[in-house]
């Protein structure tokens, strides 16, 4: 274990963009307990806004200069399609049976991803997407690439951000009271499908970042990246417990943490030199979803499944 502090770097990092994707599932979850499959998607589309931004700029625009209009870009194409989703796909049917949303959820996940696969430039193969200049950053026994800086700075700016909108704001005490009684919050005279869209816009918006600082540190968006990240941020978000945006992130960090310590040292441990390796991340992040099923089924911070945030 001579190298624990850079993977508990590297989980960290894992897990601030898990946690991101995330807050979009436990946001809607909280606010109309639906469960947005199509969120994967809403992230993906978030890192080709940011690539066609940088591809419309002239060549050699330097990276700095371009990242806060491809950003922009990128949270404009996620907040567009989520509330988009929002407002044709998931609203007409807010009192059918829970089966039919959860359905158009996964049919609306599947013709996102194969729109941007049959209609975006070439991109049935990823997509480069630009790295900033410069070697990897060595501080001591940790090594941060370039590429994890965005990420870095962007996780706490977001969360505080999002902490603040919600307890200080008039929307955020709204979106609270909507949470805990929709009805009871309509006769308090609060619009409540106003409050359903900001939530759906959040959590595009978080998506957009997250996808932005995955293009930034893997070097390319692809149309089925949204699929496993969307996989995981809900599994974060259960961890965290659905419906709760502080264990969004928590269980995002918990998932990350996992992944990375568990791909780095299971394959050391007696017996289990075959279950090491990058190759079994994905099976020992939702062996740890089983497992804290299991144990605290209403996820980390203890809320029960049924309640809503």
């Amino acid at each position: 274990m001579h190298d624990l502090p850079q993977q508990l770097v590297n989980g960290l990092i894992l897990g601030a963009l898990y946690g991101l994707i995330a807050v979009g599932y436990t946001m809607v979850y909280g606010i109309i307990q639906l469960i947005n499959f199509a969120h994967g998607e809403i992230y993906m589309i978030g890192g080709f806004g940011a690539l066609t931004m940088w591809l419309l700029l002239p060549g050699g625009t330097s990276l700095i200069v371009a990242l806060p209009l491809m950003l922009l870009m990128g949270i404009a194409c996620s907040v567009l399609i989520a509330v988009g989703a929002e407002r044709f796909a998931y609203r007409p049917l807010r009192n059918a049976p829970r089966l039919a949303p959860l359905i158009t959820a996964i049919g609306l996940s599947i013709a996102l991803q194969q729109a941007v696969w049959a209609f975006y430039p070439d991109a049935k193969a990823d997509r480069t997407f630009p790295q900033f200049e410069g070697g990897p950053i060595d501080l001591g026994a940790i090594t941060l690439q370039r590429g994890d800086l965005f990420l870095i700075i962007a996780a706490p700016i977001c969360m505080a951000g999002l902490a603040y909108f919600v307890a200080k704001t008039r929307t955020g005490r709204a979106m609270q009271a909507t949470s805990q009684d929709p009805d009871t919050a309509k006769l308090m005279g609060i619009n409540t499908d106003r409050i359903v869209v900001t939530a759906f816009a959040i959590g595009g918006a978080f998506a957009a970042v997250a996808a932005m600082a995955y293009g930034l540190k893997y070097g390319q968006v692809g149309f089925k990246m949204g699929f496993i990240a969307g996989l995981k941020a809900f599994t974060a978000a259960v961890l965290g417990g659905i419906g709760n945006i502080y264990g969004a992130m928590i269980g995002g960090l918990t998932l990350g943490l996992a992944e990375a310590l568990a791909t780095a040292y299971i394959g050391d441990i007696p017996g289990m030199e075959l279950f090491g390796g990058g190759a079994w991340k994905d099976v020992w992040a939702f062996a740890l979803l089983i497992l804290v099923l299991l144990l605290r089924p209403q996820g980390l911070l203890g809320e029960r499944v049924s309640d809503r945030a």
